[in-house]
């Protein structure tokens, strides 16, 4: 797992101004792959000084005729490249994925494709970002203009790194700002490797810069920093409350996609064995980690015994393996760290009067990796720590609910998040009564875990605000500047 991958054959540097740089106190951090518990690579830690150098080349390439002034289509067609280039090396960026996050390779595929998909959409939207002309009283032409931000700061987590930073970095560059990405300390390959060929798909210097380095130093810099107009952030709950009030400061724009505990709804009518399949993926899809994860199966009580046979016969056949081998299914969770925070909520599951039906232990592979089992509990209550907090790993919290979809939506808002949701039923107009009660920003009906770069996707209350993907995501990127005319 991993063996034979070269430390310099990695992407390991600071990029700025389309230059691999060292960071300027000569940090670095160690990446470990996952799955082996291995050092692959050191890599360079930006602090303060990089920060600040980053966001310079950002303003400069702005301000300058090679990106400001470029024509809509140009920069459009410069963002569509992007796309063609991470398709073009996708096997290359899908290993660096796997190796970096422990995913299993065939995830992290779909991950750069998806990525792919995001830059030549938004590179087809680059011309067509366009104001309107407003009738208003008197002799006056009132028009208005949506211009760029200028310097987007764009933070990332480590559980999907390339689609992601996609997410933030291809909009914004569409509406023609510049970019400072900020990847996670754990994952940062794929975002240098993904900022390199921005410079061979034609984009200037200066307007995709990468600095990967600790959130405490590298991310509240550039959260900060005064020169930077907007930060665009997915990540923790916890940390997005930080950043908006450390963005008080400069009054800069913000947009969050945070936490979740997202309710998967699954009612006696349902076809039980799709619904079974549909649970699985949305809580181990990912090994867990993901943030619109269906961590909470709500049954109804009549089809419970049903479900929990068909899921359980499910579970226990996923099987951990090397997340290289495009066979594996369930791969490393991203550090020991995590590992060791899974490992505690499952032992809080248990204390606090669950009852565990499967899994619960670290499982290695060879002997090595953070690795833990698909974890399965029922007799949840709502008040229970796994059924409140965000686990972020591979643990299934069952609960049942009765009065129908009264029950199911009451339980299913019953948290302070409100990222997603999945409904399981064969009476559309009770999914589709269902959805309209739920308070979340995306709800899938007899799915999960669907994307699409042109379906928005963003959360409510303490999910965060603002969207991402979809012609919704643009309004984050621009400003909109009204201009009056006297005609008399």
């Amino acid at each position: 797992m991993g063996a034979g991958v070269a430390t310099e054959t990695l992407p390991t540097r600071l990029f700025i101004n389309g230059e691999q740089l060292d960071a300027a106190e000569g940090r670095t951090h160690d990446v470990i792959n996952p799955a082996t518990e291995e050092v692959i690579a050191s890599v360079a830690a930006a602090g303060e000084e990089d920060v600040d150098r980053a966001v310079r080349s950002a303003r400069a390439t702005f301000e300058s005729d090679k990106w400001r002034k470029l024509s809509a289509r140009q920069r459009g067609e410069a963002v569509w490249r992007l796309g063609e280039l991470i398709l073009k090396n996708k096997e290359e960026l899908a290993r660096l994925e796997t190796l970096n996050n422990g995913k299993p390779v065939f995830e992290s595929m779909i991950d750069v494709r998806l990525a792919a998909a995001t830059y030549k959409y938004y590179g087809g939207w680059a011309d067509k970002i366009h104001g309107e002309t407003i009738p208003v009283d008197g002799p006056f032409l009132n028009y208005t203009l949506r211009e760029p931000l200028g310097v987007v700061g764009a933070i990332v987590p480590w559980n999907f790194p390339i689609s992601l930073a996609a997410w933030k970095v291809a909009p914004a560059l569409a509406c023609g700002n510049t970019v400072v990405l900020k990847p996670a300390e754990l994952t940062p390959f794929t975002a240098i490797r993904m900022a390199e060929l921005a410079i061979e798909a034609g984009l200037p210097p200066g307007a995709f810069n990468c600095i990967p380095g600790p959130g405490s130093v590298a991310g509240s810099a550039l959260v900060k920093h005064s020169d930077v107009d907007k930060i665009a952030f997915t990540g923790s709950t916890e940390v997005g409350k930080q950043i908006m009030r450390d963005a008080a400061g400069t009054v800069k724009k913000i947009s969050l996609e945070l936490g979740g505990k997202s309710p998967n709804i699954v009612y006696a009518d349902a076809d039980l064995d799709a619904a079974a399949r549909g649970a699985l993926t949305g809580i181990f899809y990912g090994k867990g980690e993901v943030c619109a994860a269906g961590s909470r199966l709500l049954v109804e009580d009549s089809a419970a015994e049903e479900m929990r046979t068909r899921i359980l016969e499910r579970a226990k056949k996923m099987v951990a393996g090397d997340p290289l081998d495009p066979k594996t299914r369930l791969g490393a969770l991203v550090s020991k760290r995590q590992m060791e925070r899974v490992l505690g909520y499952i032992e809080s599951g248990k204390s606090e009067g669950a009852t565990l039906l499967s899994g619960g232990a670290r499982t290695p592979v060879n002997g090595k990796g953070y690795f833990v089992q698909p974890t399965v509990f029922e007799g949840v209550d709502r008040e229970m720590t796994i059924a409140r907090e965000e686990i972020f790993g591979p643990v299934l919290a069952m609960m049942t609910f009765s009065d129908g979809m009264t029950g199911a939506t009451e339980l299913a808002n019953a948290t302070i998040y409100g990222l997603a949701a999945g409904i399981w039923t064969r009476d559309i107009k009770k999914a589709l009564r269902t959805a309209r009660e739920i308070r979340a920003g995306t709800v899938w009906i007899n799915t999960y875990n669907m994307y699409d770069a042109a379906s928005p996707f963003g959360g409510f209350k303490q999910s965060g605000f603002g969207r991402d993907l979809g012609v919704h995501a643009l309004e984050g990127y621009t400003q909109v500047k009204s201009v009056w005319v006297d005609l008399s």
